[in-house]
């Protein structure tokens, strides 16, 4: 008999189904027996009337522990007095698939890290599916909004011989005898595609950040979400292509999940206005000054600055986002374009939601003897960069682009307080298992 999911039981009234899932609870009663079942679509009621000794379902179902797998041959029965859809399952049969060790090593009030520990298990939690439900969503709004806009999907090796972002927060390993690197981005594969002629580019793919911090925020591997696009004006063409993507793809998330969001995690999704708010890094900065918050180690903005800052225009605009521009040079790569008129700046942005980083981007250096030179003025040794600079010998279109951490933008739509919660597997300076 083929498997009917849990969703699909108000139609099937009357009949006699095959169910599978994990057990969500359990009452055994002197008379009666409750199995509470769990699917990815739901939960239900399985009902047995105990008949006498030689009964042996009712043995079957009282060996059962929570979170084992079983699967329940039945009928489907309207019943007004149960609260899971108004309708039951009366068990013809039960089969243990496998039987869980009681007492299970976790439980929903569990740490964070003793979750990591037993993440199969936490993951089975309703609210932690429907992160990933809403991921799979998200991706497919994004990649509708790609191929409706012309781009083409690539993907970029993650061996590399030099670093595509810094020497800092590098992971290095033995390859045949020589150095190489795990990638920290797609940067410099996203900048040849344009040299190519490909115009219009995306990747979805893990990026390697070796950095020792423990924060909410950070990892050292994440998936990236990369765009880069041939013949823009300014970062102002990049900001706007951001805007609309990100609007679309909430768009969806709220149509398809908002729903869900809103009863299982109590978050409410928002259809962002366009434009976005736009504000420039010194001008942040001197909002953050009058409020008191006075940044002195980093030409940056801060955790906090970042806050306050969104809480500004939240205040002022009514929206939940804002980009960040006009970054200085000494907080950017080399390979950012400047300002013509204020060579110090560069053309470039962050975009902060609720007050997080979520996207870094910018228009890059397309003229081969700027670069050069903007290599130079970082300190920057020529010669590992041959390759990289090679692309820019042979003719190529202005351009520039972003990158997107999918798990802050899991986090910030869904108001999770930490990265590890809407991670399949999390990676962190401590944590390689499971």
């Amino acid at each position: 008999m083929k498997r009917t999911l849990i969703r699909e039981l108000p139609a099937r009234i009357g009949e006699q189904v095959r169910i599978a899932g994990f057990v969500y609870a359990i009452r055994d009663q002197k008379k009666m027996q409750f199995v509470v079942l769990r699917d990815q679509t739901g939960l239900v009621q399985v009902f047995h009337e105990k008949v006498d000794d030689a009964d042996v379902l009712k043995t079957t179902i009282s060996s059962l522990t929570a979170e084992s797998a079983i699967e329940v041959v039945g009928r489907v029965v309207a019943n007004d007095k149960v609260k899971l859809g108004g309708l039951e399952v009366v068990a013809e049969s039960v089969t243990v698939s496998s039987i869980a060790i009681a007492p299970l090593p976790i439980t929903a009030e569990s740490s964070l890290d003793l979750q990591m520990d037993w993440r199969m298990l936490s993951l089975r939690r309703r609210e932690n599916f429907l992160v990933f439900q809403v991921q799979t969503t998200m991706e497919q709004a994004m990649r509708k909004f790609w191929e409706e806009n012309g781009f083409i999907e690539i993907h970029s090796p993650k061996l590399m011989a030099t670093a595509s972002e810094s020497g800092a927060e590098l992971f290095q390993l033995e390859y045949f005898g020589q150095k190489a690197t795990l990638a920290q981005s797609p940067q410099f594969y996203k900048q040849m595609a344009m040299v190519a002629g490909f115009d219009r580019i995306f990747e979805v793919a893990p990026v390697f950040r070796a950095n020792p911090s423990f924060t909410s925020r950070h990892d050292t591997e994440f998936t990236s979400i990369d765009m880069e696009v041939s013949w823009v004006d300014s970062h102002e063409d990049l900001m706007l292509l951001e805007e609309t993507w990100l609007r679309d793809t909430i768009a969806c998330l709220a149509e398809r999940h908002g729903k869900a969001i809103k009863d299982t995690l109590g978050v409410e999704v928002v259809v962002p206005k366009l434009p976005f708010p736009r504000i420039p890094l010194a001008k942040a900065r001197d909002i953050l000054a009058r409020q008191g918050h006075s940044i002195e180690h980093t030409p940056d903005l801060d955790p906090a600055g970042e806050r306050g800052i969104a809480e500004h225009i939240r205040e002022e605009f009514g929206h939940e986002f804002v980009f960040v521009t006009d970054y200085p040079i000494v907080v950017r790569p080399f390979y950012h374009m400047r300002h013509p008129d204020h060579p110090n700046l560069t053309r470039s942005f962050d975009l902060l939601w609720k007050g997080l980083e979520v996207t870094t981007g910018a228009q890059r250096e397309h003229r081969i003897e700027i670069l050069e030179r903007q290599a130079r003025e970082k300190g920057l040794p020529l010669a590992p960069l041959e390759h990289y600079l090679n692309f820019f010998r042979y003719g190529c279109p202005p351009h520039g682009g972003f990158g997107v951490g999918l798990t802050r933008l899991l986090m910030v739509l869904l108001n999770r307080g930490n990265v590890r919660e809407v991670t399949y597997l999390y990676r962190g300076p401590n944590r390689l298992t499971p």
